[in-house]
């Protein structure tokens, strides 16, 4: 009981914050709507009579937005006022959905807006998430982190994955995906309202400098988190395996999914949000595994295998004729990928210097998403040439196989032992308390 009571105050510390309540409230905001458009565009792109090409096209837009943006990103979250920039990026996504909603709820709406609007979508996270992370560690102490990210892990797929699906789809089976939209729209207004509520403290708006020295370039700021990344060999070789397995994962993950649904399991958007939503549940257990206890020993060997070994059931969606199989497969896929995601987080914020915290996680996005655009891409027209099952094996099998690879090329072993991450107090960032 003791040991259940310490788990949970661990979990709950970071709260007593009240910046990083709000901040956290609005990501989790910011994040069910995100949930809902999954949704909401899936069933609008196939209203307007699209496929799994259609489909990949809006996708993939959205991919490439995130791709053209996030180093800029990632420098500007460096130069600038990080809280700032979660404002604006959600002021921006609150009108870009409410200018949709219009567009959908007139009968007006083509698939080039849709493809438009994924593609500033992915825009607009490129400079949200770097932000925020390197405005996380000005608002909390350091071993609050991992509490923190395990936290969010386990709130923030509930929503994205379960219950913002399911709002978008009870509202696009009982009225339309116009309506979805709508309701997009409004919980981003819900989480600017958030975002707005947090002071404008000098430590949130400073600028992530070095020591005294006057801030360089942007070209050399560029320069200088991509030569810290190659520098640093666990760093690299850990976005060298994203890249492989986002790859091979991401685009039959997001494309294809809904086509198993219906055509395997005859399933609707009902049936297609449940089966998110156990995605969701599994990363919501992983991330409450991981952030209950301390941070492991064997950080890097622990985030590899969980990467590796989670993809595995993967490749058996192709062959479920059963929902209950397909929700099984998705919440193991959900734990595994959680536990390696919090600690992950966790290890940029710990092990990476603060004035290149901004850069390095645009970096991370950046390479880690690199061929995202291209798997999205291709899975649709993929589908002319193999079979759904031919496409989840491959997916399902790739990652263990380069993730092996990273692990021994990136000595992982020896430098999670000769780098330690122990949890020890700190100060406190100056903050109001709740």
């Amino acid at each position: 009981m003791s040991a259940f009571k310490s788990s949970a105050l661990r979990l709950m510390r970071p709260f007593a914050i009240r910046d990083y309540a709000m901040l956290a409230s609005a990501l989790v905001l910011s994040t069910f709507a995100a949930g809902m458009w999954t949704v909401a565009m899936v069933y609008q792109v196939r209203h307007l009579g699209g496929g799994p090409v259609e489909l990949s096209m809006v996708a993939t837009a959205n991919a490439v937005g995130l791709l053209c943006f996030v180093l800029f990103g990632g420098i500007m979250a460096d130069r600038h006022s990080c809280r700032r920039i979660v404002v604006l990026v959600e002021t921006f996504s609150f009108v870009l959905m409410s200018s949709i909603a219009v567009l959908a709820i007139t009968g007006s709406l083509e698939l080039w807006h849709l493809m438009v609007a994924g593609f500033l979508i992915g825009a607009g996270s490129a400079f949200f998430y770097p932000a925020y992370s390197a405005l996380l560690p000005k608002m909390l102490p350091a071993e609050q982190l991992l509490a923190a990210n395990g936290l969010e892990g386990t709130i923030r797929p509930v929503v994205h994955t379960a219950l913002g699906p399911m709002t978008a789809g009870f509202l696009v089976a009982a009225l339309s995906p116009a309506h979805a939209i709508i309701g997009v729209a409004l919980v981003h207004a819900l989480a600017l309202l958030m975002l707005r509520m947090i002071p404008n403290r000098d430590a949130y708006n400073a600028v992530s400098a070095e020591g005294d020295q006057p801030q360089p370039s942007i070209l050399r700021q560029l320069r200088e988190g991509v030569g810290y990344t190659v520098r640093t060999r666990w760093l690299l070789w850990t976005l060298l395996f994203s890249v492989v397995s986002v790859f091979t994962f991401i685009g039959p993950f997001e494309v294809l999914l809904p086509f198993i649904v219906s055509d395997n399991l005859h399933g609707d958007a009902k049936l297609f949000s449940f089966a998110l939503a156990f995605f969701g549940i599994g990363s919501a257990l992983g991330s409450l595994l991981i952030a209950s206890a301390k941070f492991p020993r064997r950080y890097l060997s622990l985030m590899t295998a969980c990467w590796c070994l989670g993809t595995l059931p993967l490749a058996m969606i192709g062959f479920v004729s059963e929902a209950w199989t397909l929700f099984i497969i998705l919440l193991a896929f959900g734990i595994t990928d959680a536990v390696g995601m919090v600690i992950w987080g966790t290890l940029l914020q710990r092990r990476v210097p603060s004035h290149l915290l901004g850069r390095i996680s645009s970096l991370d996005f950046f390479v880690s998403l690199a061929l995202m655009p291209l798997s999205v891409a291709v899975a649709g027209p993929l589908t002319q040439v193999m079979s759904l099952q031919t496409i989840f094996v491959i997916a399902g099998v790739a990652s263990p196989v380069f993730g092996i690879i990273a692990w021994w090329a990136g000595k992982f072993a020896s430098d999670e032992l000769e780098n330690p991450l122990i949890d020890e107090p700190t100060s406190v960032p100056e903050a109001e308390t709740l």
